[in-house]
């Protein structure tokens, strides 16, 4: 008897333990530095200048999401896959496979979508560099922030097809999620679409002063399907907790309804932009001279550049989320 309660205990002491590693896939809102050097943004100034100090493969002035997510769960920021041979060190803290640009499918970026992310991970199990019980006490994040819409909307895709496609792209996150779970990650993480209609590539025409509220109403589509989704995904599995939505629509909004709660005030426009229409936040024209401007105080912008925001802002919506249940569960 004495055997078994102790066993018990082990067991239960297991379930209750901070994760070990944290395996990261998607888009830039997580990217740490896989993409190529010579492409635009995350390897070229301004990018990096609150952190590290210089440009280094964020799509931010510093952290993002997944670094933040780390933090929560006491790990360092996991290696990106680029660099898997050059930091082995880190690799005990699993590893980022998400590449700015990219999404379920594919996108106008030449990088590896989600599926190919996959891939990438299920060969390096196949080569032992991460054992079943490093899996078993790891945490997936999963980053869909819209790269799918994106490019429906730039190949001429319609607003009456998009429920239709909204559909599909969740249903291909879905499968993601589970191809994850059954390689053998034992919590996965996914954001839910943040206010796509908020971002400054969205409220540029109204100068940065009003959200698009018919994209907002798509983005809430896509969270309401992902939502129901992944409900029914853990009413399949045993601990009926397998699977977690982030809700970034609500902190993002609640974040940009509420700036000075976290002494933010430029709340829609971006802190880094292109000074016309054909340049963005790092361009240089052929003498190499800069094209952009960078807000004096990035901290107290909530959005870097057209698309993504600043450490400061993503502190922030992190702050939100450490409210929520969804954090919490992620601890196991």
């Amino acid at each position: 008897m004495g055997l078994q309660l102790a066993e018990a205990r082990i067991q239960r002491d297991e379930t209750n333990y901070p994760p070990k590693m944290l395996f990261v896939f998607g888009d830039s809102y997580a990217d740490t530095g896989n993409t190529r050097i010579d492409q635009p943004g995350s390897w070229k100034q301004p990018y990096g200048i609150t952190f590290p100090g210089k440009p280094a493969g964020r799509f931010s002035d510093g952290r993002v999401l997944t670094d933040y997510i780390a933090t929560y769960l006491g790990l360092k920021s996991p290696v990106p896959y680029k660099f898997r041979k050059l930091m082995q060190q880190r690799l005990k803290y699993g590893m980022n496979f998400a590449f700015g640009g990219t999404g379920v499918f594919d996108t106008s970026s030449k990088n590896p979508n989600m599926t190919i992310q996959i891939d990438f991970f299920k060969q390096l199990i196949k080569e032992n560099m991460y054992t079943t019980s490093d899996l078993s006490n790891s945490v997936a994040l999963a980053s869909v922030a819209g790269n799918d819409y994106n490019y429906y909307l730039a190949t001429n895709g319609s607003i009456e097809g998009f429920p239709s496609f909204i559909a599909s792209v969740v249903n291909q996150t879905v499968t993601n999620l589970l191809r994850i779970q059954r390689l053998g990650v034992r919590k996965i993480v996914v954001g839910g679409l943040q206010p796509l209609g908020c971002l400054p590539s969205s409220t540029a025409q109204s100068s940065f002063k009003q959200c698009n509220s018919t994209f907002n109403d798509l983005v809430v589509l896509h969270n309401n399907l992902l939502n129901q989704a992944v409900t029914k995904l853990n009413q399949q599995t045993k601990d009926h907790s397998t699977f977690i939505v982030l809700d970034l629509y609500d902190t993002f909004m609640s974040v940009l309804n509420h700036p000075s709660t976290n002494n933010i005030t430029d709340q829609l426009k971006p802190c880094c932009f292109g000074l016309s229409s054909q340049y963005s936040c790092g361009s240089v024209d052929e003498n190499n001279v800069k094209k952009y401007k960078v807000c004096e105080h990035p901290t107290s912008a909530f959005f870097w550049d057209l698309l993504h925001p600043t450490q400061a802002g993503w502190q922030a919506v992190y702050n939100k989320l450490q409210t929520t249940s969804a954090l919490h569960q992620i601890r196991y």
